[in-house]
């Protein structure tokens, strides 16, 4: 086990048998980002392939241009996520995430430091280093938290996994890709935006 003082951070597959909190974590000094997932520290991935750049990047100007009159909030990784722990308080914490897109319908939990609480929308964009990551572990605490929608984009793909919260479980209400004309669960006014995120994101090659 290494020593709690010692700031090093191993790849994102390899747990410390330490469990850290929130107040842990903002003592942190590593070189690099990580993040906290039920109290293990796992380092971010390298930095993201030209694609991943180009999806979080029109997504985050898609989002935000629909949102700028309304009430949600949308915001990009570096982002501090702080998922509570019920009838704890926020430095029991144990677990901090930074997903690639963020959409927040309740501005009180959005704070300088992050958000504290449980956005309404998560999106992850799927790399190498973090496809397990992604898939099961942040899945899973997600599904925890109660977050109801989350996205699973894989560009090179060309698709996106939608998974919306029933009952406490998340279920896949479909695949989309380019030639599928819904939109997503949780915004079911948005086809301009949906379709111009189909067009023009999924269609991005490396």
């Amino acid at each position: 086990m290494e020593d709690k003082n010692v700031n090093t951070a191993h790849d994102s597959t390899e747990e410390y048998g330490t469990v850290y909190t929130y107040a842990d974590y903002l003592k942190f000094e590593f070189e690099e980002m990580v993040e906290l997932i039920r109290g293990k520290i796992f380092r971010m991935s390298p930095a993201p392939k030209t694609i991943h750049q180009k999806v979080s990047g029109n997504l985050l100007g898609i989002f935000w241009q629909y949102l700028k009159q309304r009430e949600c909030q949308v915001f990009h990784a570096p982002f501090d996520v702080i998922l509570p722990v019920a009838n704890k308080k926020r430095e029991k914490a144990t677990t901090v995430v930074q997903p690639d897109i963020v959409v927040i319908c309740k501005p009180e939990i959005i704070e300088e430091g992050g958000c504290f609480g449980v956005p309404d929308l998560i999106i992850e964009i799927l790399s190498p280093h973090t496809s397990k990551k992604d898939l099961q572990l942040k899945y899973d605490v997600y599904e925890e938290a109660g977050v109801p929608e989350y996205w699973i984009v894989m560009a090179e793909l060309q698709l996106v996994e939608v998974f919306v919260l029933e009952h406490g479980k998340y279920q896949r209400i479909t695949t989309y890709v380019k030639k599928i004309k819904s939109c997503p669960d949780h915004f079911p006014d948005l086809p301009f935006i949906w379709m111009k995120f189909l067009t023009e994101v999924l269609k991005i090659k490396a």
